[in-house]
């Protein structure tokens, strides 16, 4: 009897320190329950980081291994000696065995000495960090011209599919998928600098020089870089607009008589944009490495141009240098999408 009639009580008025612990527990539980997926998330995707880069600058380290003969044979060419030959291999570490040799950069990579470059003598990671901005201005601005003007084409397109005006724009996109960038990168230098003296054909003008000068040198190779990655862009987010506005909530948004336009950026647009992201993300990534061509035919100094410099030349230790920088660039422009998704919805957050 005296236990029912203290269940009946409840608690002493001072409260007991379950029911305070549980009070407790309900007003942090949430905050943990998100963070600690996001920490595990972020701490996955360093693992996965640094084993890329572990892999990536190993295979780098044993492209020496793979050239016919002896790297100096191949450095120097046929007229060097035999002494020559073996004094180069000593002397750039040439002769030890691969792990040995991995080991060694590994070291010096950690405290920031990439090596030193076989062309001109100079710190590779020096090089590296002269080119960077070049690369990385150039690829950011062609992804950002890119989702300005797919999204807009993408929504108005995906709001009339079926209509004259989408089916024009469906077309002009496949035109633009067929065409190879460093073709459009010719056809814009020919019309627009050649012809109409608009901007300078080759070269290029820094940030410290001035914004004007700057954009006048990078419009035409971003552009020509924008025309390669648009198309996809447009068509991929038109199909998943598509989908997203036969959703219920998208007919209940419009049934309540909201805007056209409120429910399509406000409530279609955000959970049909994970495919444009992943694919911003990997042409980004694919950006700080394969523009080549572009780099090339306008004449910048980026990590493109390096490369193609630095290949014939058989500039191993820039060669690795420069693996290593894209393969990290690339892992953390896929790690900040992974987490830009828990930005577009919100239910990603806690997994």
């Amino acid at each position: 009897m005296l236990t029912r009639n203290a269940q009946l009580k409840g608690p002493a008025p001072g409260g007991d320190s379950e029911t305070s612990g549980t009070r407790t527990e309900r007003g942090t539980a949430p905050r943990s329950r998100v963070r600690a997926p996001a920490l595990r998330k972020v701490a996955l995707r360093a693992l996965h980081l640094v084993v890329v880069v572990f892999l990536v600058t190993l295979l780098a380290s044993a492209l020496v291994d793979l050239i016919p003969g002896s790297p100096g044979s191949a450095i120097l060419g046929p007229t060097a000696s035999a002494d020559q030959i073996a004094r180069f291999d000593h002397e750039h570490g040439f002769d030890r065995p691969l792990l040995v040799r991995y080991g060694h950069w590994v070291a010096g990579a950690l405290h920031g000495d990439l090596g030193t470059s076989l062309a001109n003598g100079q710190p590779v990671l020096d090089t590296i960090v002269q080119r960077v901005p070049v690369t990385l201005e150039l690829a950011l601005l062609a992804i950002l011209l890119s989702v300005a003007v797919a999204v807009p084409l993408g929504v108005y397109t995906a709001a009339r599919a079926g209509g004259i005006l989408d089916r024009i724009l469906t077309g002009i996109s496949s035109f633009f998928m067929s065409i190879p960038n460093f073709i459009a990168g010719l056809v814009l230098v020919y019309l627009l600098a050649i012809t109409f003296r608009a901007f300078p054909v080759t070269g290029w003008a820094p940030l410290s020089d001035g914004i004007s000068a700057n954009l006048s040198y990078v419009f035409l190779p971003v552009l020509a870089l924008a025309l390669a990655e648009l198309p996809a862009y447009h068509r991929v987010l038109r199909a998943d607009m598509i989908s997203t506005l036969r959703t219920d909530f998208v007919q209940i948004a419009h049934a309540k008589g909201l805007p056209k336009t409120y429910v399509l950026f406000r409530h279609a647009l955000r959970p049909s944009a994970f495919s444009l992201l992943t694919m911003a993300g990997v042409s980004f990534g694919r950006l700080l490495g394969g523009s080549i061509v572009i780099e090339m035919i306008f004449a910048l100094p980026g990590l493109g141009n390096l490369a193609v410099q630095s290949i014939p030349a058989k500039d191993i230790p820039t060669i690795q240098g420069l693996v290593a920088v894209v393969a990290v660039g690339y892992v953390l422009v896929n790690m900040a999408m992974d987490l830009c998704y828990a930005l577009l919805d919100p239910r990603l957050r806690g997994r």
